[in-house]
């Protein structure tokens, strides 16, 4: 497994497993589906995925920038704010168990409220950055 694919699993069921995170919302999809509204009419998604080496003596290492996605369609802003610091309080320097490889510091490192050209939806939008040292190899 990836350590990409790693991370997100990690993040993913940190964000299931967070009662405030699933207050606010239906689903956490990697891939949204084709409708994706449901009773709380807001849910959560993976964008972008990006990595570099974070190689040390002897320590092989990434640096990987994931996008989770906040789309809801609630009505007013101040919801999606609430839901960016939920999501805020279950990952930003936590301390999340990865399958093979070691998480050694999880970030948040940039947060925005958008109006998505959809005017019944706002998008927000959170990355964190992961420091992650994988086996040799990978």
């Amino acid at each position: 497994m990836s350590v990409g694919q790693e991370l997100w699993n990690a993040i993913r069921t940190a964000l299931l497993a967070d009662s405030a995170v699933m207050a606010g919302i239906d689903a956490v999809y990697d891939k949204v589906p084709a409708d994706p509204w449901r009773a709380k009419n807001a849910h959560m998604s993976r964008g972008p995925l990006y990595g570099t080496p974070d190689d040390a003596e002897c320590i092989d290492g990434q640096e990987i920038t994931i996008q989770l996605d906040i789309w809801s369609r609630k009505p007013n802003r101040w919801t999606m704010d609430d839901q960016i610091a939920a999501v805020r309080s279950a990952l930003h320097e936590q301390e999340l168990e990865l399958t093979d490889s070691a998480l050694v510091s999880l970030r948040l490192t940039l947060w925005r409220i958008l109006d998505d050209p959809d005017p019944l939806t706002v998008h927000g939008v959170m990355q964190f950055t992961a420091l992650v040292e994988t086996p040799e190899g990978t």
